[in-house]
């Protein structure tokens, strides 16, 4: 997308921020990107190209401008064809070696960053906005990794500690289970590489995390009048109501939460993090 066409941003469609409509178009050309846990790119892109709350989002849009923030799902290279140590120097993984992306290579200890247990089987998600037949390598920062310094191919541990060949899309995701890397506490980095089997276009990302503390459990809800079968922790709405927005809970296109007295409805399928309420994220959510 050109910023002559997102400098529309004024103009609205059918009631929709015009810049919005054309972000979502565009995306049926583009290709994807890691969305749970979130790439640096998309995390930028959901707090707001042109506002961004972060001070890294905010450092890497100094240094590359918004154009690479709408173009979250784009970090790739035409012709890898599987060489990706060969074509993309250290110290410039996150951006595939590209210059349009070398805000997101800032070696920094603020990237907004996704907590993770320490063990057991995690369930990652892949936004494909243009799927492809190919196959996901999942790597990880190897003990000792200092985010501060630049990321190296030999900062990161040998093999992956997850492969899948075609995984199974839905809901607009890849959708990739398995078991986290064993050993890890702190601050890392998940490093993702989708090589397509019907091209030799490759595509990366960076998804900053942190091993350690379990993700915070929603708040269930009480049921005023519970029925022998109904679950005594939550209730399920009835149809078209909306819920009480929570964080790590998983959202399709035209859910409804409140939050701040204010109903919202989903315009993107997400798993929700903490500090994406609705107010803050209008690429998630719409004012009804």
């Amino acid at each position: 997308m050109t910023r002559r066409r997102m400098a529309l941003a004024g103009a609205t469609l059918a009631g929709v921020p015009l810049v919005l409509s054309l972000a979502l178009t565009n995306l049926a050309s583009a290709h994807g990107t890691m969305a749970t846990p979130p790439s640096r790119t998309y995390v930028c892109f959901l707090e707001g190209p042109e506002a961004p709350r972060s001070a890294a989002c905010q450092a890497a849009i100094t240094l590359g401008g918004t154009q690479p923030v709408y173009d979250w799902n784009e970090v790739n290279l035409p012709n890898a064809a599987g060489r990706h140590r060969e074509l993309i120097p250290d110290g410039r993984l996150c951006s595939a070696g590209r210059d349009k992306y070398r805000g997101f290579d800032l070696a920094r200890a603020d990237w907004p960053a996704t907590v993770l247990p320490t063990g057991g089987t995690f369930t990652f998600r892949y936004r494909a906005t243009a799927p492809h037949a190919g196959s996901f390598a999942l790597y990880v920062t190897r003990n000792g990794y200092d985010p501060t310094a630049p990321l190296r191919w030999d900062g990161l541990e040998p093999t992956p500690f997850l492969q899948v060949t075609n995984p199974t899309l839905a809901g607009g995701a890849y959708v990739m289970t398995g078991q986290l890397p064993a050993g890890k506490t702190g601050r890392h980095l998940i490093y993702s590489i989708w090589q397509r089997s019907d091209s030799p276009e490759a595509f990366y990302t960076c998804s900053d995390v942190v091993f350690g503390d379990e993700p915070p459990a929603p708040t269930p809800t009480a049921s005023p009048t519970p029925s022998p079968t109904a679950s005594p922790t939550a209730t399920t709405p009835p149809p078209g109501q909306p819920t009480a927005w929570q964080p790590q809970t998983a959202y399709q296109v035209g859910d409804l939460v409140s939050f701040g007295g204010q109903v919202y409805q989903c315009r993107q399928a997400h798993t929700s993090l903490p500090g994406w309420e609705p107010p803050g994220v209008p690429a998630l959510w719409q004012p009804r």
